[in-house]
């Protein structure tokens, strides 16, 4: 299994290297994973583990979650987040991942729900044009025509058209992230960058997909 882990966001901020260069790193929280199911080919269709992560009250988790707690036989846990795998998982039930799977140098992708920032143009949300700002124009900041359309009676946009909507509030990917630091006593990452989602928000922190070339001398 790739190596995965769940966190959380708990900001920026920046650490001086021995040279004296400055590195901006948003830290990420992680704890311990727990393991709260495998699933396999035979039984589910495909291989896949599911990480749990973070303390939750037994009163705040719903019955089908907390059936499932107690027939893998853990504590009841507030995410779970599940990450499909080429082949069977190696973990059984129960195991624990911590922060120390990672080490100071390797590349990682982060995946997270951007900050929402409510409704937008077209010129904001998608970077279009604008028109001409003239006293003559008017069309300013209008996305203009839709383009062709869905013929027959009650003709309609084609899905999929850009135009203005809700910005943000989506699942983000940001690749090739460097770890900075690795702190197991306090479960804290730090990686070099900005991270998607607002403080306090759910991470999940994956060894990269696009890992660096190697160069044949």
């Amino acid at each position: 299994m790739a190596k995965t882990i769940l966190g959380i966001k708990l900001g920026m901020t920046q650490i001086f290297t021995e040279e004296g260069k400055v590195i901006p790193v948003t830290v990420v929280e992680s704890g311990k994973n727990v393991v709260v199911r495998n699933k396999t080919v035979d039984v589910d269709g495909y291989s896949a583990v599911q990480l749990g992560f973070g303390e939750v009250k037994e009163d705040r988790v719903n019955k089908p979650d907390m059936g499932q707690f107690k027939k893998a036989e853990i504590k009841p846990v507030k995410f779970i987040r599940e990450v499909r795998l080429a082949a069977e998982s190696e973990y059984k039930i129960g195991d624990v991942i911590g922060v120390d799977i990672f080490a100071a140098g390797e590349l990682v992708d982060v995946i997270g729900t951007s900050k929402g920032k409510g409704f937008a143009g077209g010129i904001k949300r998608h970077n279009f044009a604008r028109g001409p700002m003239g006293h003559g124009s008017k069309s300013h900041r209008e996305p203009g025509s839709t383009g062709a359309m869905i013929s027959g009676p009650g003709g309609r946009v084609i899905k999929g058209k850009k135009l203005p909507g809700r910005m943000g509030g989506v699942r983000t990917t940001i690749q090739r992230l460097t770890v900075v630091r690795v702190d197991a006593d306090r479960n804290l990452l730090l990686i070099k960058g900005a991270i998607p989602g607002p403080k306090k928000g759910l991470v999940i922190v994956r060894e990269t997909v696009k890992p660096a070339k190697v160069h044949k001398k």
